[in-house]
């Protein structure tokens, strides 16, 4: 039995790998899920928001009642809300125009303030504008796209995690995001079975989002270790969230909508393979996507979903 946590950051992490057992692609193959929308924000994010946050005071740089400033598409922005509201400190992200709807809404439940950029001017737009809030106001700037807490934080403890619950993991599929999960988790794997295949996701942007740059455009982001990764899947967002639909149907999980493009990334996988073991990141829950219903447009036929950054 779980002991009752002091606070409820105490519950940031240890989250459930669970067998997918009535979605294996084929006989001999094994998928499992990572839950990570079992933080208590939601999302994988809630365990760097905390070590990067708890990091900075160790070493004096944010000090009581002090302000975070971060650069965020959403998950990492409420994280750091729902880290912020426990330790007092006041939050400001700067977020690209286009990201999923309800991301504003709960960010001002949380007493987040929010600054917009253009959907043009990316999240190399927000990252600059949040470095210069951070200069000009004195705001602590957490920078989750190159801090090294991200990527050490995955190496030591969700990646542990994963290992101590599946000692055999033959293929991880997460996100490429950041590159801090996929970097740290597959260096934790690949010491424990240097066979282990790392595949990352990314989601196809549409015109609008051209300024939130992929691995397709050359842009590698600081903290992966592209040489780690063994295949990489570029997934639009009708099929991830199509996926992601099924996941409810058939395993009764409602998972986020980069869950989906993992899973599909896993099934394209397994073609290739006889028999294994598949570890998915399900990176986010899908709660917060449900005021939008993506899945009614994804059946649709919906042409601008790839407009919105979803995940």
């Amino acid at each position: 039995m779980r002991m009752p946590a002091s606070t409820v950051l105490g519950l940031v992490g240890n989250t459930p790998l669970v067998e997918l057992a009535h979605m294996a692609p084929k006989p001999g193959i094994r998928v499992l899920a990572k839950l990570e929308g079992q933080n208590p924000s939601g999302s994988i994010k809630d365990r760097i928001a905390l070590a990067m946050i708890e990091e900075a005071e160790t070493e004096g740089r944010l000090r009581p009642g002090g302000t975070i400033v971060e650069a965020s598409s959403g998950n990492t922005a409420i994280a750091l809300a729902f880290v912020g509201k426990q330790k007092g400190y006041a939050v400001r992200v700067v977020i690209p125009g286009e990201v999923a709807p309800s991301i504003g809404d709960l960010l001002h439940l949380y007493g987040a303030e929010i600054t917009w950029c253009e959907p043009r001017a990316g999240m190399k737009g927000a990252i600059d504008l949040a470095q210069e809030m951070s200069q000009s106001e004195g705001f602590h700037y957490v920078g989750q796209f190159d801090n090294r807490i991200n990527l050490r934080t995955h190496y030591h403890h969700t990646g542990a995690e994963i290992a101590a619950g599946m000692p055999s993991v033959d293929v991880f599929v997460a996100g490429i995001g950041t590159g801090g999960t996929i970097t740290g988790v597959g260096r934790r794997l690949r010491e424990i079975n240097p066979q282990v295949k790392i595949v990352g996701v990314e989601p196809r942007m549409g015109e609008s989002l051209q300024g939130l740059r992929s691995l397709s455009e050359g842009y590698v982001p600081p903290l992966l270790d592209l040489g780690l990764l063994d295949r990489r899947f570029l997934v639009d967002n009708a099929t991830a969230i199509d996926m992601s639909h099924r996941i409810v149907e058939h395993e009764g999980i409602l998972a986020g909508i980069s869950a989906g493009a993992a899973l599909h990334a896993a099934y394209r996988v397994a073609e290739d393979m006889d028999q294994g073991n598949i570890v998915v990141m399900f990176s986010d829950g899908g709660w917060k996507y449900l005021p939008a219903r993506p899945w009614d447009a994804a059946r649709a036929g919906s042409e601008d979903l790839d407009d919105t950054h979803w995940w």
